[in-house]
């Protein structure tokens, strides 16, 4: 297995001093998320890794990874960057947003899982949402799951509702062999094919990696809830920081 990390993106809403710092590289109590990310990867044997980079590439030192340059992150979102390095998303992949860092429980319950393409749900989530003022309940990418744990729906802000089960995507999709096959062909399909809007983007060329997963669902192809529990956070503001700070001391 190898794991593909989406990286080019930067921590400017975290603080003038991160603006030009690749959010990969920020540091929480001394360590790197990189670095966070890159141990629990090789606990799992997972040593090829492969980062996607796109301001501030050379702010990437370490020589032991394989880079991919976005070089058109500025005309497109995460699933245009992840597609940079579609030669890579072959065989069995994990594939991670570079703003998050999460423990060996959690990872241990991903690679477990046996579904083609399987994506990382947390159920508990609203509570990481308590007293983040700066990012809201409103920014979290929602999943609804049916009474057969089917997954139906993922966006930003979905409602409340009592009759639905309503869970947080983690940014971790897991891909087997097959999945890797199914998902490259689709985007390919939609690149030839596809004009304006793509679900909640404006275009396939703006689409995050949600849209392309609620792509998948509408066409039927199975998408897994990998039904998650221990410590994970994302990175994305000042507050954020300071909460990973002190969950992963």
């Amino acid at each position: 297995m190898k794991a593909i990390v989406i990286a080019a993106g930067s921590g400017k809403r975290i603080g003038e001093e991160s603006k030009n710092l690749p959010k990969y590289l920020l540091k929480i109590n001394e360590k790197t998320i990189m670095e966070y990310q890159v141990e629990a990867y090789q606990k799992h044997g997972i040593e090829q890794i492969v980062i996607i980079t796109g301001p501030n590439k050379e702010k990437f030192t370490a020589t032991e990874f394989t880079y991919v340059e976005d070089k058109n992150y500025e005309k497109h979102d995460i699933l245009g960057s992840l597609m940079e390095a579609r030669k890579h998303i072959v065989g069995d992949v994990l594939i991670a947003y570079s703003d998050i860092i999460f423990d060996d429980v959690v990872l241990s319950k991903i690679i477990e899982s046996k579904g083609d393409i399987g994506i990382a749900i947390d159920l508990k989530w609203e509570k990481s949402y308590v007293g983040r003022t700066d990012h809201t309940r409103a920014e979290a990418e929602n999943i609804t799951l049916d009474k057969n744990q089917n997954v139906i729906e993922i966006r930003k802000d979905i409602p409340p509702d009592p009759k639905k089960t309503i869970g947080e995507f983690l940014g971790i999709m897991k891909l087997t062999s097959r999945g890797s096959e199914i998902f490259v062909k689709r985007f390919e399909d939609l690149e030839k094919s596809h004009i304006g809007q793509f679900h909640n983007a404006p275009s396939l060329g703006k689409a995050y990696l949600t849209d392309m997963i609620q792509e998948l669902i509408d066409s039927k192809i199975k998408v897994t809830p990998i039904l998650v529990s221990g410590r994970w956070c994302e990175i994305d503001t000042q507050q954020d920081l300071q909460r990973a700070s002190k969950l992963f001391l």
